[in-house]
């Protein structure tokens, strides 16, 4: 099967030199039957009829050309009909298939035209004018045209079967363009979610136990006792670190033995508070108002990641002693969420200003990719009465 697929791909790439063969058949056949010595007209009159089939797919037009030069050429001189004549039928069936369309309608009007020319030149110079020649011309005459337009119309339907399989093959190719770009795409995103998830743990982690190992460094010597809680604080944010880690390889192996655990949402916001209390973060949470309906999990997961970037910001640039609060508001839109310092506003150099737009870093930008998945809003930036504020929402998803 392999090998005759081969054979036909090189057959179908190789046009010319197919063509070539098969006139150079042609000639070796229907020439030397003339004896060149003997009939050299009509030999010389067969080989030009068949040479130009070499060129009846790559150069149809002017293949066509020839042949009916030749032809007029042998009406004018009288010259009978030549073996090599079986070029008309195939330089029709050629132009029909291969050729434009004004060219593959003037060879048929041409072939009809000659078969009366050939018919009425044959009798006449016979002298011949009875009913019956007649007859047997109009019959000739009517042969010739049946001839001419099966060769015409077979060459019409593989015109038709050429450019429906010139449509499939540029389809495939379209479909095979917009599948590699969906990949493209798709793992642009899947980078993209990648890098807001491995942000959000690290930065967050590691805030909290730089923040921490400062402290249990300059409370070492005075509370011994504190630096312990604070290092057993270190460990525990680096232990649960490490699974969030390993739980995010795991799904980037694909691995169906990998075991996966529920992303955080709304509910586990009182163990991330209990965590950045711990590293001595000043917190208060007030929730207002009643769901409508519960956020789908993804969007969940995008508000606690929006709380737990907030709040590790804090942390990074609110300086010393600064105090935070976070405000979660039911409406009847959606999810409103408000986290707000009393700090120094040092954060305010990668805020995102109102309208969006992105000219912070990676925490925000997260935070605008994230929200913006869900057609949500965010609004960060300095506050006016000093500190920093960050403001999202997150709509309900209408079905």
């Amino acid at each position: 099967m392999d090998r005759r697929h081969a054979i036909y791909n090189w057959f179908r790439n190789n046009p010319f030199k197919v063509d070539f063969a098969a006139a150079a058949l042609l000639v070796l056949l229907f020439g030397p039957i003339y004896g060149y010595a003997s009939r050299p007209l009509e030999g010389l009159f067969s080989c030009a009829l068949l040479a130009p089939l070499a060129w009846r797919r790559t150069r149809p037009v002017a293949a066509a050309a020839v042949v009916v030069f030749v032809c007029l050429v042998q009406w004018t001189l009288g010259v009978q009909p030549v073996a090599g004549q079986v070029a008309v039928p195939l330089i029709v069936y050629a132009v029909a298939a291969y050729g434009p369309v004004w060219a593959s309608r003037s060879v048929l009007v041409l072939g009809l035209v000659g078969a009366v020319m050939l018919t009425s030149r044959y009798f006449a110079s016979s002298g011949e004018s009875g009913i019956q020649d007649l007859s047997i011309g109009a019959l000739y005459t009517v042969m010739i045209w049946m001839l001419v337009l099966v060769s015409w119309t077979l060459g019409d339907l593989t015109r038709v079967r050429r450019l429906q399989l010139q449509a499939l093959e540029d389809r495939n190719r379209r479909l095979e363009i917009e599948q590699q770009q969906e990949r493209q795409l798709a793992a642009a995103d899947e980078r993209s979610h990648i890098a807001r998830e491995m942000h959000d743990i690290v930065a967050h982690s590691l805030a909290v136990i730089i923040t921490q190992a400062d402290g249990a460094r300059y409370a070492a010597a005075a509370k011994p006792e504190l630096a312990t809680e604070t290092l057993a604080t270190i460990a525990a944010t680096g232990r649960n670190s490490l699974a969030e880690m390993r739980r995010l390889l795991g799904v980037l192996r694909s691995d169906g033995d990998s075991g996966t655990r529920p992303q955080p949402g709304l509910a586990e916001l009182d163990e991330l508070f209990l965590g950045f209390r711990a590293a001595g973060l000043t917190l208060s949470f007030e929730q207002g108002g009643n769901p409508r309906r519960q956020l789908p999990a993804g969007a969940e997961l995008t508000a606690y990641r929006v709380v737990q970037e907030a709040l590790t910001n804090v942390i990074k640039h609110a300086g010393p002693k600064a105090r935070a609060s976070v405000n979660l508001q039911w409406l009847a839109r959606g999810l409103r969420i408000e986290v707000r310092d009393d700090g120094r506003g040092a954060a305010a150099d990668s805020s995102l200003g109102g309208d969006n737009s992105q000219r912070g870093g990676n925490g925000l930008r997260g935070m605008a990719e994230r929200i913006a998945l869900y057609d949500g809003t965010l609004d960060a930036g300095p506050a006016s009465g000093g500190g920093f504020r960050v403001s999202a929402f997150i709509p309900y998803s209408e079905s």
